[in-house]
């Protein structure tokens, strides 16, 4: 690749990665600072206050985005990817040494992947609501259409989810580059009319903001948190752009824009305090409100579908490492593997987001309910990084130690502050994902103990292969593939065709797709054949957790391996257990329920691996767990 080449190909991914990775933390302006000033912060509304909340504010985005994420996390990649299962991932292999410690930090990860969905309620709710309310200055009659407007672009915005984002994410860049640029001029402006605002550079001024707020800082940092929410987006989407454009993107952009406008801020209230009641909009003169309303409005639909997309994502990462049933997933680009639409995750999310406005009714409400996920999930971002940086890359412990235990700290310290905000709302994305990390353990705990019941009561396979080969079946002229979960047992749809349809194929394929916890497989190692008797061959597939599993495909690699697969003279044979829960030691009796309710309402093995639907056998059985 020629120089420019490289360089055009680099700048294209800074924008994109502005479009997208930064929307949520670049809406944040429209509330943060009028939350830090609220009554229940106990911060009095004073020169001396602006400088220092400012100053925390500024100094927040440097300690925890610039140097915890930007230089620190984004190293953590795993094979390219980043996110809160990639990081559980890596974290886990990590210490495979040590099984308790492995499986503790795997449950520590998934709650923080589950408290991404609630996150994932929030943003839309809190952005939309805070780029509308900027109506009320426009004139305060049009304060009752806020809900409703807010609600209809909410419902517009999901259900347009199906066609896909490909088209609209291409203007994504420009409009948040756009918004960025604006941000800054106009923090300019009021910086040059109030330049006292710039004490707020010293960390000194944050420093004696903090301390002197007794036992009212937690609330001020409860507010102050607002000003980060969307960090984590810097690390789930490296896997999209690549770490390089994140950093660019947010040291040449986003980082100074923000300052700027959060200085600006400061100033405006400086020279008129009664600015509180929206100091994000009354940076603008009249006229440009409107057309500021509209801005506001395109940037957080932009958030909002960066973190819908990051759902879905998830959602596919955590069907494919085993943590949650499988899903109807549609791709909606022909190009662009990674764009897909979950239905059940977009509709359960709709249901979340209209839940919220209805429920909290404006931004300041939902600014209770928001943060206390996000931190959460920033502590053990925390926890994870350090089993990485000591056991995996071998760090010297001070070292390793030192920085865990500064992060540990701010982290603690903006969990806290958010904490006292539980029964304001907090407590509502915590709800969300416990009830989501009780399903989705379950699920892991349940796919473990069905695995256990079928080992227990099933057959050998080799020694059962090796007494057909006396023969006695019906052979039919075809191909038959079995897809197992364990390669070494006899298949139960074999054992039915043989005891129903007394026939055994000419060729047959005992199949196992093997998961990852890494996000790619090396296509040459997509496939292992293993010959195990006359027309038997054993097949392992092999996938990482961010890839699409196309069975069909990767069974046409076999023929360099010595076993040709017929596309037109193949069947697929599929047991599909239905799971009877009984009293006993596995899990408790509602959690077994739960499994079962769970795998009747999977997605078919067929859809999920791309098999051929004119090619497919199912065959049932019983289980017990």
């Amino acid at each position: 690749m020629n120089p420019e080449t490289k360089r055009s190909g680099l700048a294209a991914l800074t924008l994109g990665a502005i479009g997208v990775v930064y929307g949520d933390i670049g809406t944040s302006p429209l509330y943060t600072l009028k939350e830090v000033f609220l009554p229940a912060t106990g911060v009095e509304l004073n020169h001396h206050n602006l400088i220092g909340a400012t100053s925390v504010i500024v100094w927040a985005l440097m300690f925890v985005v610039t140097l915890k994420y930007v230089i620190l996390i984004l190293r953590a990649d795993n094979r390219g990817e980043g996110g809160a299962l990639a990081l559980t991932a890596l974290a886990a292999h990590a210490v495979q040494q040590r099984p308790r410690l492995r499986n503790a930090l795997l449950l520590l990860g998934l709650f923080g992947a589950t408290l991404f969905y609630g996150d994932s309620v929030i943003t839309p709710a809190i952005s939309v609501m805070g780029a509308i309310e900027g109506l009320e200055v426009v004139t305060p009659t049009l304060k009752p259409y806020v809900l409703p407007i807010s609600m209809a672009i909410l419902v517009g915005l999901f259900l347009v989810q199906r066609f896909g984002t490909a088209a609209v994410g291409k203007v994504f860049g420009p409009i948040i580059a756009l918004w960025f640029g604006v941000l800054a001029a106009i923090g300019v402006v009021h910086i040059l009319r109030q330049p006292q605002i710039l004490a707020a550079l010293n960390p000194m001024e944050a420093w004696e903001f903090l301390s002197q707020r007794g036992w009212h800082l937690f609330a001020a940092v409860g507010a102050i948190v607002l000003a980060l929410t969307g960090a984590e987006a810097l690390y789930a989407d490296m896997g999209h752009f690549g770490a390089k454009p994140i950093r660019l993107a947010w040291t040449g952009l986003v980082f100074p824009a923000l300052a700027l406008n959060y200085l600006g801020q400061g100033a405006l209230l400086m020279g008129d305090a009664s600015a509180i009641e929206n100091p994000f909009f009354r940076l603008f003169p009249s006229t440009w409100v409107l057309p500021m309303v509209v801005l506001a409005a395109l940037a957080a639909v932009i958030a909002s579908q960066a973190v819908i997309s990051g759902a879905y994502s998830m959602t596919k990462q955590a069907i494919l490492l085993g943590f949650l049933p499988r899903l109807t997933m549609r791709h909606t680009s022909a190009s662009e593997s990674g764009q897909i639409y979950v239905p059940a995750v977009n509709w359960a999310l709709l249901a979340g987001v209209i839940g919220a406005v209805l429920m909290f009714g404006s931004s300041s409400a939902l600014a209770g309910a928001y943060g206390i996920a996000v931190t959460l999930t920033m502590l053990i971002t925390t926890v994870l990084t350090f089993f990485v940086i000591r056991d995996g890359w071998r760090l010297p412990a001070p070292l390793a130690i030192g920085a865990t235990v500064f992060f540990l700290a701010v982290d603690a310290l903006l969990v806290a502050g958010c904490a006292i905000k539980f029964f304001d709302g907090g407590w509502f994305p915590l709800v969300l994902g416990l009830m989501l990390f009780v399903m989705m353990s379950t699920w892991a705990r349940g796919r473990k103990l069905l695995m256990e019941s079928l080992r227990n009561e099933g057959l050998e396979l080799l020694p059962f292969i090796e007494s057909l080969a006396l023969g006695g079946a019906h052979r039919a002229q075809r191909t038959a593939v079995y897809a197992v979960a364990d390669p070494s047992l006899v298949p139960q749809a074999l054992l039915h065709n043989l005891k129903h349809n007394q026939v055994l194929h000419e060729t047959n394929v005992i199949l196992n797709v093997v998961f990852h916890d890494h996000p790619t497989v090396d296509p040459n190692e997509r496939v292992e054949v293993t010959p195990l008797a006359p027309s038997f061959w054993r097949v392992l597939v092999h996938y990482g957790f961010m890839e699409e599993p196309d069975v069909p495909a990767a069974l046409k690699l076999c023929e360099a391996k010595g076993l040709k697969v017929p596309h037109f003279e193949t069947s697929y044979f599929l047991s599909r257990e239905t799971v009877v829960p009984t009293p006993g030691s596995g899990m408790a009796h509602w959690r077994e329920r739960l499994f079962a309710a769970l795998s009747r309402n999977s997605s078919g093995v067929a859809r999920f691996f791309k098999l051929p639907d004119n090619a497919v056998v199912e065959l049932g059985t019983r289980v017990q767990i």
